[in-house]
């Protein structure tokens, strides 16, 4: 597994889990460390749906 597939899978993980929390207990864990909509949330949140996109990839991969 490359190192790019690695990243990818552990963002796509951490935005599992945020969503599970999201959904569980109405808990926004990455808006609570780096706030509501900042710059830097829409970072994270734009990074793990890359990484989602990355995952499909990792679908069909043959190895």
């Amino acid at each position: 597994m490359k190192v790019i597939d690695k990243i990818a899978l552990v963002l796509i993980i951490i935005g599992a889990l945020n969503w599970g929390l999201i959904g569980i207990f109405n808990f926004d864990l990455v808006a609570t460390i780096f706030g509501d909509m900042t710059v830097l949330s829409r970072i994270v949140y734009a990074l793990v749906g890359i990484s989602g996109l990355w995952g499909i990839k990792l679908l069909f991969d043959d190895k």
